[in-house]
C-alpha cells in the first residue's frame, strides 16, 4: 500500500475543505470494506484519506414527517434494522439485507454502497475501468464476461453497477445530498448513477471535491420489495436484482416503478415493464408477462445469456412480494 497521509475532520466543513480538484489526489473513507482493497491493489493511491466515520452530523435515520432522511454513515445493519425503514420501505431494507456478510454489513456504509467501484475483473486486475487493451479496445466482448452487462452495454462500459441499495433508492425516487466548499446539491438516485464515456470518468455523478452526507425517501412506499438472485447464500454479489415500488388503487397498480440491478452500467430502469403493469392487477401470470418485458431490447454477450431468464423471474417475483403475495 502507497504511503497517505491520513485526515479525521470532525465536521462536513472540515472534511470537504480536505478534498482535491482531481480523482486520485483524496479519497474518503468511511467503512473501508471497498476502498482497502482497492488501496492494498494499487488501484487507488491517494496522497490523503479523509476519514468522516467521526462526523457525527451525517449520522443516523431520522424521520421527518412523511420523509426520511438517511445519514451518509448509516451501516447496512442499521438500515435493514431501522423499524421505519422495515415498514415503510421494505423495498429498501430487503436490499439491505441481501448483503449476506455480517462484516460488511456492520462496516459497509451507505454512502460507501452507492459510491463502491465496479467488481469488473478487468477493471480489479488493472485494465482499468472499461477493461481496454493496448489498443484501446475492450477485452469484454470477447473475454470472460459471464457477470457483465445485458442491457446498456452497447459500449463503451461493459461492467454493472455494484451497488446493492442503488436499484431500491432509484425505486424509491430518493435523492442523494452532495456537499462541497462552495455549497450543496440534491441529485435524483437515478441520475446519480450514470454511464462513463472514457476511462477517466466514474460511474457516479459525484464530484472529486464533493462529498455524500445524506440520502432522502420521499413518501412511504410500503407496496415494495427487492428481490435477489445469487449464485449463494454466503457473501457474493447477486447476478440480478429487482427493486420495485407500486402505487396501488385496491388491487389495482396506479403506477410501478422497476428497476433491474447487476445487468447494466446503472441500475436499469424497466420503463417498458412499468408501462405494461399500469392499470393491472398482479397475478402470477400478469407478474411473469412484466417479467418479460423488462428485458426487451436485452443484447447478452458471449457468456452472460442467462441473466435473462433470471432477470425474468427477480421481476417476477418482486412484483408478487410486493403486492403481497409469495414469491
Amino acid at each position: 500500500m502507497q504511503a497517505f497521509e491520513y485526515s479525521n475532520p470532525a465536521s462536513v466543513r472540515e472534511a470537504v475543505g480536505l478534498l482535491g480538484a482531481r480523482w486520485g489526489e483524496v479519497t474518503v473513507l468511511a467503512g473501508g470494506t471497498d476502498l482497502l482493497s482497492l488501496m492494498k491493489e494499487h488501484l487507488e493511491t491517494p496522497r490523503r484519506l479523509v476519514n468522516i466515520k467521526n462526523i457525527k452530523e451525517i449520522g443516523g435515520i431520522v424521520k421527518h414527517g412523511a420523509e426520511v432522511r438517511i445519514g451518509a454513515t448509516v451501516t447496512l445493519d442499521e438500515l435493514e434494522r431501522n423499524p421505519d425503514i422495515r415498514r415503510s420501505f421494505p423495498v429498501l431494507a430487503l436490499a439491505a439485507r441481501g448483503v449476506s456478510s455480517p462484516q460488511i454489513r456492520n462496516m459497509g456504509t451507505v454512502a460507501g454502497d452507492i459510491c463502491q467501484r465496479p467488481r469488473c475483473w478487468y477493471y480489479r486486475n488493472g485494465f482499468g475501468l472499461l477493461g481496454l487493451d493496448k489498443e484501446g479496445k475492450s477485452l469484454v466482448p470477447g473475454g470472460e464476461n459471464k457477470y457483465h452487462a445485458i442491457l446498456g452495454n452497447s459500449g463503451p462500459a461493459y461492467f454493472v453497477s455494484a451497488s446493492s441499495l442503488g436499484p431500491a433508492l432509484v425505486a424509491l425516487g430518493a435523492k442523494i445530498r452532495l456537499v462541497s466548499a462552495s455549497g450543496s446539491r440534491d441529485v435524483d438516485a437515478a441520475k446519480f448513477f450514470v454511464t462513463p464515456q472514457n476511462a477517466d470518468s466514474r460511474e457516479i455523478a459525484l464530484l472529486p471535491n464533493e462529498l455524500v452526507t445524506e440520502i432522502l425517501l420521499p413518501a412511504a412506499a410500503a407496496h415494495s420489495a427487492t428481490y435477489e438472485v445469487r449464485q449463494k447464500e454466503a457473501l457474493d454479489w447477486p447476478l440480478v436484482t429487482a427493486s420495485v415500488v407500486l402505487t396501488m388503487a385496491g388491487n389495482t397498480v396506479s403506477s410501478a416503478r422497476i428497476v433491474l440491478g447487476h445487468v447494466a452500467p446503472t441500475p436499469w430502469v424497466a420503463t417498458q415493464a412499468e408501462k405494461a403493469l399500469a392499470g393491472k392487477t398482479i397475478t402470477p401470470e400478469v407478474a411473469a408477462e412484466v417479467g418479460k418485458a423488462a428485458v426487451e431490447g436485452a443484447t447478452p454477450l458471449s457468456q452472460n445469456r442467462y441473466k435473462v431468464q433470471l432477470s425474468r423471474v427477480a421481476v417476477k417475483r418482486a412484483l408478487l412480494v410486493a403486492a403481497g403475495g409469495k414469491a
